[in-house]
């Protein structure tokens, strides 16, 4: 199969779980491009970075559109992780190949388990009470992640905005988008120098069915329980880990 192809099938996909979840897609997208397009993990990671900003933008307008988007909460809750999202992208660079595979194995297990959970969505403080180190602490935590894997952190983000600033789902999910793409950006502006050995001919249809995926991912998420979503995704998740880890050991 050519790499237009495979590079448009894996973007549907990306994009598809992007738009319906708030996130979880750009944990797809880097083991795609390592795995089935050829790409180094340190490469992928910033490809991973230029997919999920554009995909992220996307998806963002689309939930602004329905008033999913808590513009404020959203913009300081992004804040805090600007610098630890640009720093952990200069960093990303200097560390080891088999490193950055083993941690995005992690993570990818991590955001399986949290989707297989059951949703607890009265477990935050009431609404404008959420202690401001938490949030500062947690838009940190998830800036660096973003930097450092070229993941949004949507998976995280979400149920971060439901616990930790008691935001309904839908407003979850839609103010999510924008903190994925605020973080996605600053680590891309770290990245400027190895953006140039992107291959462009492969992210180009990468991203362009992301973002119609993205489009179509909203959709399904009106018609679909978030349940079933989430369980699907997470145990896809989970055997991709489950690679991914066994290749970084061996």
């Amino acid at each position: 199969m050519s790499a237009l192809i495979l590079a448009l099938i894996a973007g549907a996909v990306v994009g598809l779980a992007l738009g319906a979840l708030g996130g979880g897609g750009s944990v797809l997208a880097v083991p795609a491009l390592i795995y089935l397009l050829g790409f180094t993990p340190a490469a992928a990671t910033t490809a991973g970075l230029i997919i999920v900003t554009a995909t992220s933008l996307t998806a963002l307008y689309a939930h602004a559109r329905t008033g999913n988007v808590r513009w404020k909460a959203g913009a300081l809750f992004a804040a805090a992780g600007l610098l630890p999202a640009a720093a952990a992208g200069a960093a990303a660079a200097r560390l080891p190949q088999p490193v950055l595979t083993a941690a995005f194995a992690a993570i990818a297990a991590l955001a399986a388990v949290r989707m297989l959970r059951p949703n607890r969505t009265d477990t935050g403080p009431a609404t404008g009470q959420a202690r401001p180190a938490r949030t500062a602490g947690t838009g940190a935590g998830l800036g660096a992640l973003t930097g450092l894997l070229g993941v949004g952190g949507g998976f995280l983000a979400v149920p971060a905005l439901v616990t930790v600033l008691a935001f309904e789902m839908q407003a979850a999910v839609g103010t999510s988008l924008l903190v994925i793409s605020a973080n996605s950006l600053a680590s891309l502006a770290t990245r400027g120098a190895t953006t140039a050995g992107v291959d462009w001919a492969v992210i180009g249809p990468f991203t362009g069915a992301a973002i119609l995926g993205a489009w179509d991912g909203k959709r399904l998420a009106a018609k679909v329980t978030g349940t079933l979503l989430q369980r699907t995704f997470a145990m896809v998740l989970l055997a991709v880990a489950a690679f991914m880890l066994i290749d970084a050991l061996t």
